[in-house]
């Protein structure tokens, strides 16, 4: 039992110390890392074990910086629309300094928050199947294997939607990489060496997220939080 604990204490490690990288130092990732990453990805379930993933591994130069400006276009679309209907400015409504505040206006409009995959020496697109209805949820699950194996590693990644998400981005991507008919690309993670520790991001107390038996009956009391 105590071995058990042992790995779950370990396991939970890993889950707790994952963060979002998006800078990375010039340092490659070894075949060996990309090996493990690869390898947790093809063991995440699926439904009716449909395996619908398929994954495309970037590192040329060229072809990191084409695919990071279709991201940027993407963020900066979809930020801006946020910035015009007043969304952007209600989600910062609680950071004072106006420097910073606009800084990030800037940085979301402009859609540099995205751009950074250029950056990044690997990039792994995920692509899958569009026949499958559980496509999403299986991809999403190969995701969070990666995302989890690289924290493992001592790596850093980022999962990005910017160049996915707009049916135009996905054309472009397609046409880039040349992802056949009855695929799409889903993701791209930006992996690497990252250049610094990361800080936790705040996370809600347990008893604010779960339920006894019916929503809003406490499960946890308020002192565990």
């Amino acid at each position: 039992m105590q071995e058990t604990y042992t790995l779950a204490d370990a396991t939970m490690k890993v889950i707790q110390d994952r963060r979002s990288i998006r800078e990375f130092t010039e340092e490659p990732v070894s075949e060996r890392d990309l090996d493990m990453l690869l390898e947790a990805a093809r063991q995440a379930p699926s439904g009716e074990n449909a395996q619908p993933w398929r994954f495309i591994i970037v590192k040329d130069e060229g072809m990191r910086k084409k695919m990071g400006a279709i991201a940027g276009g993407g963020s900066g679309r979809r930020f801006t629309a946020e910035f015009v209907t007043k969304k952007m400015q209600e989600r910062f409504a609680n950071l004072q300094d106006e420097a910073k505040r606009q800084a990030a206006f800037q940085k979301l409009t402009s859609g540099q928050v995205s751009t950074f995959m250029a950056d990044a020496p690997v990039n792994i697109v995920v692509c899958g199947k569009k026949d499958v209805w559980d496509t999403p949820y299986d991809t999403s699950a190969a995701i969070e294997n990666i995302l989890l194996m690289v924290t493992a590693l001592g790596l850093g990644a980022c999962w990005v939607i910017a160049p996915c998400i707009d049916i135009r981005d996905e054309e472009r991507m397609k046409d880039l990489l040349g992802i056949p008919e009855g695929y799409k690309a889903i993701s791209v993670l930006s992996v690497g060496h990252p250049t610094r520790p990361h800080r936790a991001r705040p996370r809600l107390a347990i008893n604010e997220l779960v339920f006894n038996e019916k929503w809003g009956e406490e499960y946890y009391k308020k002192e565990q939080s």
